[in-house]
């Protein structure tokens, strides 16, 4: 694992609630992590490009249209099948018994509307690190 953590940050699909992912961005650069944030309205092939380019340590998506159940799962797969081997954790409104199904879908982390700054950075940090290792726990 390098020594700074590179994450993409983006809104994946119609969703245009941004305030979140704006804060969780400030957050991540105050921890010392590279921070690339695409933006609303985001494709996974556009999300994977941005990925490769960036050299991405991980990806984190904000979700909040309930959409969680089949855009994140889509962006795991879509990262394994460009073999990026690198995590994603999602954010946002996630009703609890949807979490069990995230993690078995490849989700590295799910991250709820209370989660703190501790919390979130640890999650990214944990994330990284597992995957590194190999996907160990």
């Amino acid at each position: 694992m390098q020594d700074r953590i590179r994450i993409i940050l983006a809104k994946l699909g119609l969703d245009g609630h941004d305030r979140g992912i704006k804060v969780v961005a400030r957050i991540l650069r105050d921890a010392g992590m590279e921070v690339i944030y695409l933006g609303l309205r985001q494709t996974t092939a556009g999300i994977v490009t941005a990925a490769l380019e960036e050299d991405a340590d991980a990806v984190g998506l904000s979700m909040h249209n309930a959409g969680h159940l089949t855009l994140a799962p889509a962006m795991v797969k879509a990262l394994r099948e460009a073999d990026l081997n690198i995590p994603v954790i999602i954010g946002g409104i996630i009703p609890d018994e949807d979490r069990e199904r995230l993690t078995e879908a490849g989700v590295a982390a799910v991250l709820g509307p209370g989660a703190s700054a501790e919390e979130v950075v640890q999650a990214v940090r944990q994330a990284v690190a597992r995957q590194s290792d190999g996907g160990a726990s």
